[in-house]
């Protein structure tokens, strides 16, 4: 059955999120998915693959764990969504505030998109100021026109709305300071990822990003989509050593379910509130499901269960080990200047260069599928609890054959190995 074909026909892009999309897998991946069980995702035929794509980096703990699944189930069966706030929202925002050392008020919401716009907008309520500056090597911040019409792919974005995002670049204090300079008083706020990729921050990067948005009337915000709950329980924000105005997080910390948090000093988060009175209103964040009981059971199940079997110490020794295995494979066939994994151990990525030494789309097609032929997908690396043991040695297996044919295709040609349409770039002006 060409479930691509069924799949195209209902939905825009073939998925609900882009990166979910056909042209970002080659053409031996599975097209559709039935389940998933700690490490491992199965299609309809009930085919077994090692994921490393851990449903877009959100499990953290494996597939379908029954400790927050139970968790989840429970929460369902008082109700899922009650006419006033829930018990659960409370314990679940009373826990998230314990946690993150920064974080005095916290408002839950169902995507990552949802919080960080909310961000963006809370920083120019209180700044009273329009324009924003993002990083530009953090590839996603929202879905809303303040950050996709700071990119390649802004059909539909006025130009105006497109005009008030400005980009500056990652450990490079002096292209911050140039949008201060160029832009005197007009920026609300700066946001960025405090990693990410093989990027972290150097020179007090993070402080110096901190100190310049104070200096200048702007608020600090720290997107932890990707990096909290990974990192350290506390954030990357703890394992760096730096405190923002306002923060984001989403992903692992419900294991898969629907949660993402914006959170922050109360001096900023209660512009959202409905006290004092008289003051003038922001109408910051409000979602029907945003405090789902299910999810927000979730969230507290997975905090417990990292907490207490050592779930972040396991993800950085794993990733330790497998950058240390994916790169002594590399050198043993000779191309380890083509091909390599490197980063932060508990988020590792990998690099596929072709013949000139230039970032390839084409390698990173043949390698993704190579890996796909033993029963691997590694469309990027997100590790879990559940990569044991068992998994390393599988994907050594693995990718000893996938490195082994790109080796070959170094040697006597892409086109003779390559087998499927070449992936693409999410953010890609035309189809």
């Amino acid at each position: 059955m060409n479930w691509q074909d069924r799949l195209l026909n209902v939905i825009p892009g073939s998925a609900h999120t882009y990166s979910r999309g056909s042209d970002q897998f080659p053409d031996n991946a599975p097209q559709i998915l039935k389940r998933g069980k700690n490490a491992y995702v199965y299609d309809p035929d009930e085919k077994e693959y090692l994921d490393y794509g851990m449903a877009l980096r959100s499990v953290i703990l494996g597939y379908a764990n029954e400790y927050v699944n139970q968790a989840a189930i429970n929460a369902i069966n008082f109700g899922n969504n009650l006419t006033r706030p829930s018990l659960i929202e409370l314990e679940a925002a009373e826990l998230f505030v314990s946690i993150i050392d920064s974080v005095e008020m916290v408002k839950f919401a169902k995507n990552g998109s949802n919080v960080t716009t909310a961000a963006v907008k809370l920083a120019r309520a209180y700044t009273e100021r329009k324009l924003i500056a993002r990083c530009a090597q953090h590839p996603f911040f929202s879905f809303d026109d303040w950050f996709i019409g700071s990119t390649v792919m802004n059909k539909g974005v006025p130009e105006e709305i497109s005009n008030m995002t400005k980009l500056f670049n990652y450990n490079d204090i002096e292209s911050l300071e140039k949008l201060f300079d160029e832009y005197p008083n007009q920026i609300a706020c700066v946001i960025l990822e405090p990693a990410t990729g093989d990027m972290e921050p150097k020179d007090n990067f993070l402080h110096k990003v901190k100190d310049l948005c104070h200096k200048n009337g702007a608020l600090f915000i720290l997107d932890e989509m990707i990096t909290g709950f990974r990192w350290h329980l506390k954030g990357a924000q703890y394992y760096y050593n730096v405190e923002p105005d306002l923060c984001t997080f989403g992903k692992a910390m419900a294991n898969g379910f629907s949660v993402a948090a914006l959170a922050g000093k109360k001096e900023f988060m209660k512009l959202g509130s409905i006290l004092p009175e008289g003051q003038e209103r922001v109408f910051l964040l409000s979602t029907t499901h945003g405090a789902e009981m299910s999810s927000l059971a979730a969230f507290m199940a997975t905090y417990k269960f990292m907490e207490e079997n050592n779930v972040i110490e396991h993800v950085w020794e794993y990733g330790k080990r497998l950058i240390e295995g994916f790169n002594k494979i590399s050198s043993y066939y000779g191309v380890s200047d083509y091909i390599y994994m490197t980063g932060v151990p508990c988020s590792p990525v990998y690099y596929t260069l072709d013949n000139d030494k230039k970032v390839s789309l084409e390698f990173r097609t043949l390698f993704n599928q190579e890996l796909i032929n033993k029963g691997v997908l590694m469309p990027w690396v997100a590790l879990s609890f559940s990569h044991s043991e068992k998994e390393l040695q599988k994907t050594f297996d693995a990718l000893e054959h996938a490195i082994k044919t790109y080796k070959l295709a170094l040697e006597e040609g892409i086109d003779k190995y390559l087998k499927s349409k070449v992936i693409k770039p999410v953010f890609r002006r035309y189809n």
